[in-house]
């Protein structure tokens, strides 16, 4: 099995990712468009994918969707574009991580580390959580609420599964960011917008959240009325 799935148009780029990352080990598989890696994934599998969001024919953004459909693996999305609405925008469609180019290799080698540890350790021993209507099944990484499936995935379903795992309990911003993210390499907004995109998916009123209650200046406590 492939352990990264590089999707990068630039060859030059695609192979000195490929040399560096097999140096540590890891087995890879790159492909220079959005369509060849869609159509990978269709018939193998891999542990993470490093997405380009500049590509021809379907751009990363496109990408990022498609491959949500299909799979729920890490995805790091690498672009020269740093700015916020792009990032958010990758985060939104499922990213789990969006580097800047041109990449620091110590910095992605850690991230590449610290997302393939923290997915296979949530795929161990499937268990089923609830809290009101909201169920979330860890074998198969399914969020449901009232027994309609909902869109979370990525970074949104690592931070709803460690909420629900520790329901009524002040969870201050550091814990989250440490549990979650695992690394220094976040902007201070992004726990912020991740916890706005749950409620958005969660809360009957998102505006006046009654399942994920905001501590002033502390950090947030999971369970109540949904």
């Amino acid at each position: 099995m492939t352990d990264i799935l590089i999707i990068e148009d630039d060859e030059e780029l695609r192979g000195l990712l490929t040399d560096l990352l097999e140096a540590d080990d890891y087995r890879v598989t790159g492909v220079g468009s959005a369509e060849d890696g869609v159509a990978f994934l269709a018939k193998e599998s891999c542990r993470l994918i490093l997405l380009d969001l500049m590509l021809p024919g379907i751009d990363g953004f496109a990408a990022c969707s498609a491959i949500r459909e299909q799979r729920d693996v890490p995805i790091i999305m690498l672009s020269a574009r740093g700015d916020d609405e792009s990032k958010l925008t990758g985060y939104r469609l499922g990213a789990d991580d969006f580097l800047e180019k041109p990449v620091s290799m110590p910095i992605l080698g850690a991230k590449i580390k610290a997302l393939l540890h923290r997915s296979e350790a949530a795929r161990t021993g499937g268990d089923i959580l609830r809290c009101g209507a909201i169920t979330v099944d860890t074998a198969s990484r399914l969020v449901s609420r009232n027994g309609a499936p909902c869109e979370i995935r990525g970074k949104m379903y690592d931070l709803l599964l460690y909420m629900m795992k520790n329901q009524g309990r002040l969870l201050l911003k550091d814990e989250l960011y440490d549990a979650v993210w695992g690394d220094l390499f976040v902007e201070q907004s992004t726990l912020n917008v991740h916890v706005r995109w749950l409620r958005e998916r969660l809360e009957d009123e998102p505006d006046s959240p009654k399942i994920i209650r905001t501590v002033w200046r502390k950090g947030y406590i999971f369970g109540g009325e949904s």
